[in-house]
């Protein structure tokens, strides 16, 4: 797979900006003081499922609606973002949504699909396993089987690196987190699309480093487990055109410590008064522990999620984390 041609991003956008507003950029001065640059928040924690992924699932089901107008319902298996944006945008257009979740899934984010109409399933003990079952039972029940990664999920996220890169054409690097590659697909998408020399950097954890392997390695490496804090990044198996797209469009990709996750959920809520999850604060965790390296540019970081539970929210901020501020 290459990249998303831009026309195809911009089709995305229409549908899109139909539905929600473009989410701002905004400078925050202590947020920048921290970090010893010029620092760009795109808060996709502002958009009607506070992340990112609404965008991949709105284009996606407009796209599946005009190709089969008589779709029974769909299915997929997520952690939590992509459920909701699936959820949301079948319940837009009529349609039935199954959604598998591991057990022990984020409660808050179980409770935020079942509002969006879906009709949620609990199976196994990680994403991986879900999504397994998910596959068995739409292939058995005839429903429509979402991928995480897709064409039509990058350009509509895409629409978020657009967005951004018409606003800041001048973003020496932007910093975004990797779940199965959608983010960072869709920024490489709309960098090479706009034809900016903007350098994008994937962050990982290195309880799930699969797709840092894989850029290492040159081809797609899977892991036994991936058992983070950071559960929007918890990838075991990555898919082979996403790591097709990185490996060639991405400048690096930065491994993250548990407590580093915590420090940027952190330093956003201490320095901009908004709440990040996890994976969401990826991207400032990345540009913080490379901030020697960034000092003085002017950088864009994803805040790709807020939907933090009350206990993953309590136990950041509870966390010491000066070594890594």
């Amino acid at each position: 797979m290459t990249t998303i041609p831009l026309r195809d991003i911009e089709a995305a956008a229409a549908i899109v900006h139909a539905h929600m507003r473009p989410t701002p950029e905004i400078h925050w001065p202590l947020l920048s003081a921290r970090a010893g640059c010029e620092v760009i928040v795109k808060h996709e924690n502002h958009t009607p499922i506070g992340a990112f992924k609404i965008r991949g699932g709105l284009n996606y089901m407009h796209r599946l609606a005009e190709a089969e107008p008589d779709c029974p319902g769909v299915i997929t298996a997520t952690r939590g973002n992509h459920g909701q944006s699936v959820a949301r945008a079948a319940s837009a257009l009529g349609m039935r949504s199954v959604i598998y979740v591991p057990h022990g899934n984020n409660p808050e984010k179980n409770t935020a699909m079942k509002a969006f109409g879906a009709e949620l399933k609990e199976f196994g003990n990680d994403f991986q396993e879900s999504r397994e079952e998910a596959g068995r039972v739409g292939t058995a029940e005839g429903l429509h089987m979402i991928p995480p990664f897709h064409p039509d999920l990058v350009a509509g996220v895409g629409t978020y690196a657009w967005e951004l890169m018409m606003a800041h054409p001048d973003l020496d690097t932007i910093y975004v987190p990797i779940g199965m590659g959608s983010g960072i697909c869709g920024l490489i998408s709309a960098r090479d699309g706009l034809g900016l020399a903007t350098k994008i950097v994937g962050v990982v954890a290195d309880k799930a480093p699969a797709y840092a392997l894989s850029f290492e390695a040159g081809k797609p490496v899977e892991t036994n487990d991936a058992n983070t804090f950071a559960d929007g990044v918890a990838c075991r198996a990555p898919d082979p055109s996403a790591v097709a797209i990185i490996n060639a469009g991405a400048d690096r990709i930065v491994r993250l410590a548990e407590d580093e996750f915590r420090a940027a959920m952190q330093a956003y809520f201490f320095d901009t008064h908004n709440i990040a999850e996890g994976a969401g604060a990826g991207g400032l965790a990345g540009l913080l522990q490379e901030k020697d390296k960034m000092a003085g540019k002017k950088v864009g970081v994803i805040l790709s999620g807020g939907n933090a539970d009350r206990a993953q929210f309590q136990q950041a901020l509870c966390t010491d984390c000066s070594r890594w501020t």
